[in-house]
């Protein structure tokens, strides 16, 4: 099944004509939960990892021995789907209540030091036939594969997210890895994400006001600052919120390639290559929702009678406190190390 994301409520290059000068494209994903293959673009799917090739691990310093068990949070979230499903005002029984406090435990592996090689988890693979907007990797690779660590433990501050990128020529994998290791135990259910087949949408988008330049965005401002007034002197407790340049006009949430990234918790940032100073390129946005209640615009036609509630989150992937993760890449060498940001 496809996802159409919907007109934009209103033509905003008629309102500010120099943002044609501005406009770009991104590819929503769509992830849905499905059943992915190896042969296949997905989020929390099986990757095409050689066999003789060792996978990626964690080795910083840091506590890797107690957590959840990814198997209980799968099974955790199927209980509760089907319970819900079941019975929409009770939800789970008494016995499924006492086995979902089971499956919430944490667990201790004995024995475990905090250099140990621990699994990174293959969080995400993107064919380049897939996504319009996925850049050539280096080499000619048209393969992209996401990994990150199961715990909130890296950096100087020892609370950022380690994200490992690898590009590679898909043709060239012989011998697929069938039962790559995993973490015994991860940091936080949101690193594990459920399986999800794509649904690739190339759309327009327009770069956050804020990078916009100075008069356009102040009169971006003033027109979304008018339009907050009128709605206020209407006092009508039924009306739709107003239509405004950040949550429908510009850039769409959800999981995404390419583009331009949003600066909505911080103030723009500037993020040069630190290899060689040329400024990046988003690469793939990491977002803990596909929808919420201020850009239900973007909602697809095919789920526009969906609540957000039901399909906002179908890779349960939660980034910081619900928030989304920009990863961006040098166009001048994608080898180059990426850097990110949490908004």
């Amino acid at each position: 099944m496809t996802r159409t994301t919907p007109p934009r409520p209103l033509d905003v290059e008629v309102l500010f004509p120099e943002l044609a000068a501005y406009q770009g494209t991104t590819t929503r994903l769509h992830p849905r939960p499905g059943d992915p293959d190896v042969s296949a673009s997905s989020v929390g799917g099986p990757m095409l990892w050689p066999a003789d090739e060792p996978w990626p691990v964690c080795t910083e310093a840091h506590g890797r021995g107690r957590g959840r068990r990814p198997a209980d949070i799968h099974r955790q979230r199927e209980v509760l789907v089907g319970a819900w499903a079941r019975d929409p005002l009770s939800g789970p029984t008494e016995e499924e209540r006492q086995l979902l406090d089971e499956l919430r435990r944490e667990h201790r592996v004995p024995g475990v030091g905090v250099t140990d090689p621990l699994p990174l988890i293959g969080l995400a693979q993107l064919y380049r036939r897939d996504v319009p907007d996925l850049p050539v990797g280096p080499d000619g690779c048209d393969l992209l594969q996401v990994f990150w660590c199961p715990f909130d433990a890296h950096g100087p501050n020892r609370y950022d997210l380690l994200l490992h990128l690898r590009w590679r020529r898909s043709a060239e994998v012989g011998e697929v890895l069938v039962s790559p290791p995993q973490p015994r135990v991860v940091g936080s259910p949101g690193y594990v994400a459920e399986p999800c087949v794509l649904h690739p949408e190339q759309v327009v988008t327009y770069p956050f006001a804020g990078l916009l330049p100075e008069d356009l965005c102040a009169r971006i401002d003033a027109w979304e600052e008018a339009l907050e007034e009128e709605a206020e002197q209407q006092e009508d407790e039924d009306a739709d919120e107003p239509v405004g340049y950040q949550y429908d006009l510009s850039i769409p949430p959800g999981w995404r390639v390419g583009g331009f990234a949003s600066w909505h918790t911080t103030d723009p940032s500037p993020m040069d290559c630190l290899a060689c100073a040329t400024p990046m390129d988003l690469l793939l946005t990491i977002d803990s929702s596909e929808w919420d209640g201020g850009s239900e615009s973007w909602k697809p036609l095919e789920e526009g009678d969906l609540p957000a509630h039901r399909s906002a989150t179908p890779t349960k992937v939660i980034v910081g406190r619900a928030g989304e993760l920009n990863v961006f890449t040098c166009p001048a060498d994608p080898e180059h190390p990426h850097r990110w940001s949490i908004q």
